[in-house]
């Protein structure tokens, strides 16, 4: 794995409860630690006890002796004001969430807490599908390339975290909305229209996207396979539905900063991927 400088991430927050999930969640949070060489904050939200205490510090200790890396913090109040004003206090710049598993254990949605602290939160915010205690490896990576303000950032942002996390190959991809076709397809004809357009469109879209690429350090690039690829859908549930197809490691967002009013339709967007999560999906702030 290459040496980044610059990395992406300095201060991650991970809110944990005593739940099934919490070897599983400290271990996810831990390797993040040692990809990114960066601190790390725990947050308990509820009662300190000297058992929950040491069950915490024996799961840190099997991957770090370094005090200074690993911090916990125990705190009693609302679980999302408490986790965001944390982040805030501690000037964290990604905050990691475990899914919950629904019913039949195959889709996984976000609760309540976690979808109201991916909407407030001032960072980024990582949400982890099937936090586990073994390795994933994290080789294909899907990014949003749709176009916005925030996306060459974001693109930009991304080549870093693919380097800390050992990605083989990225993928970014173009969402177009059928909407900008504005062709009823009846016959031969109208469907050749069609097909003309889409090509146009999806043409545009990858030029644009490769002027982004262009951008990218070359030491950035190294090792991984570069791909894009344009899509026709609804917005949100299109790239949902591609990183899904492809079995992508992780898919990487644009967030929303609910500033205007397509800023809060993209929001409206951004529920599709909440709500069925296809993968591990990190909101970029």
């Amino acid at each position: 794995m290459n040496e980044i400088s610059n990395r992406k991430f300095n201060t991650i927050l991970i809110g944990v409860a005593f739940s099934p999930n919490l070897k599983n969640n400290i271990f996810e949070a831990m390797r993040m630690v040692d990809f990114f060489d960066c601190k790390m904050i725990i947050v308990h939200v509820g009662e300190k006890t000297e058992e929950k205490e040491t069950r915490i510090k024996k799961l840190i200790s099997g991957f770090s002796d370094d005090d200074e890396k690993v911090t916990v913090i125990w705190k009693q109040g609302d679980p999302v004001n408490v986790i965001i004003d944390t982040a805030k206090e501690k000037n964290a710049d990604l905050i990691m969430l475990g899914a919950i598993p629904r019913e039949d254990f195959v889709k996984f949605y976000i609760g309540s807490i976690a979808r109201k602290i991916t909407r407030k939160a001032h960072c980024s915010v990582l949400l982890l599908i099937k936090p586990s205690e073994d390795l994933r490896p994290c080789n294909h990576i899907v990014v949003n390339g749709l176009k916005d303000d925030k996306t060459r950032q974001t693109i930009l942002d991304s080549f870093e975290i693919g380097q800390n996390l050992g990605a083989q190959k990225m993928t970014i991809v173009e969402e177009i909305s059928h909407q900008e076709v504005k062709v009823v397809v009846e016959d031969d004809q109208s469907l050749l229209k069609d097909t003309l357009i889409k090509e146009e469109l999806a043409k545009k879209e990858d030029q644009r996207v490769q002027h982004i690429l262009n951008d990218v350090s070359e030491d950035l690039k190294t090792g991984i396979l570069i791909k894009t690829q344009s899509i026709f859908g609804k917005r949100g549930y299109s790239i949902g539905h591609y990183a899904k197809v492809v079995a992508a490691d992780l898919l990487i967002m644009n967030a929303p900063n609910r500033t205007s009013f397509l800023d809060r339709i993209f929001l409206h967007d951004l529920e599709h991927i909440l709500s069925e999560l296809p993968t591990d999906v990190l909101i970029m702030r």
